[in-house]
């Protein structure tokens, strides 16, 4: 009897293990599906010059002579493999700074495909270099899902609101979440959020990993500005870092998905692919990687 109920409990085991393994098989099959989905519905530009660069090998940048490839991530231009004219260029609504860590590798960022795809309208800096944004501060957002970070809409209303206001009180350097008014009259003003676009002057972005962020986000420069969240969306990035959520993106998906965000909520307009060139350099890593896992047997 107690033989039977031993061998019971081991089946009951087996089976549970069996049947999580494989509940772990589909997430990661469901997971991949989206992925692949997300960067085969983007409206990007051919990538024939990348992969004529990939057969080609390393080349050098035309800056600094160093050994790059497909382009120079601390010159922020194509190599010589590739040509300039055969690169996109993304056009952004509103103008971005990026704070790097400086012990983050720039050659494992994801920041300089934005400097390179948006170069009109990007700037890098290297912590602890960090623009003086005292007197744009109620011009600037900061991109971060920090405790007090609020959705794109209530931080683009706080900067109306205190624009509009002469009055309006001058906000905390360590400001508690906010709290908005949203009395009728006032909801109806901010309702057109249009019209809050003329507020909002600059983006900023912190490029490092998880671990490494709490020096430059509690950095008191930017303890004055407004923290925005993005709507929640799931990383592709290849270089995923352990234990952290998966909802945890690199930069340049940050700076997508908010020009996203920002083009349907903000300017209100239907999304057909403005900023996909974004992902430009990132889609095509991504394919790569992936197909070298598949060989390799490691998908």
């Amino acid at each position: 009897m107690q033989r039977l109920c031993r061998r019971r409990c081991v089946l009951t085991q087996i089976v549970a293990f069996r049947s999580k393994v494989l509940l772990c098989m589909m997430s990661s099959n469901k997971q991949g599906a989206s992925e692949n989905n997300l960067l085969e519905k983007l409206k990007v530009s051919s990538q024939v010059v990348l992969e004529t660069a990939q057969k080609k090998g390393r080349s050098k940048c035309p800056k600094c002579n160093g050994s790059r490839m497909f382009y120079c991530y601390t010159c922020y231009v194509p190599v010589e493999s590739v040509p300039t004219v055969d690169i996109p260029t993304v056009k952004l609504p509103v103008k971005i700074d990026i704070i790097k860590h400086p012990n983050e590798t720039d050659g494992k960022s994801t920041a300089p495909h934005a400097k390179l795809l948006a170069y009109e309208d990007v700037s890098m800096y290297t912590y602890p270099c960090i623009p003086d944004y005292d007197k744009q501060i109620h011009e600037v957002v900061l991109v971060f899902p920090g405790p007090n970070a609020v959705p794109l809409k209530d931080g683009l209303q706080y900067l109306a609101q205190y624009n509009q206001k002469k009055d309006f009180p001058e906000p905390n350097i360590k400001r508690p979440r906010l709290d908005i008014d949203k009395s009728d009259d006032e909801d109806k003003t901010m309702k057109g959020t249009g019209e809050n676009i003329k507020y909002l002057k600059k983006v900023v972005f912190i490029d490092s990993t998880w671990n490494q962020t709490n020096k430059i986000i509690s950095d008191e420069r930017l303890q004055g500005l407004v923290s925005v969240e993005l709507t929640e969306q799931k990383t592709c990035f290849w270089r995923h870092q352990k234990g952290k959520p998966d909802t945890y993106l690199s930069t340049i998906e940050a700076i997508y998905y908010f020009m996203m965000d920002f083009h349907m909520q903000i300017l209100e307009r239907d999304y057909n692919g403005e900023y996909d060139n974004l992902l430009f350099f990132f889609s095509f890593m991504y394919k790569l990687i992936r197909d070298a896992k598949k060989a390799a047997g490691k998908l």
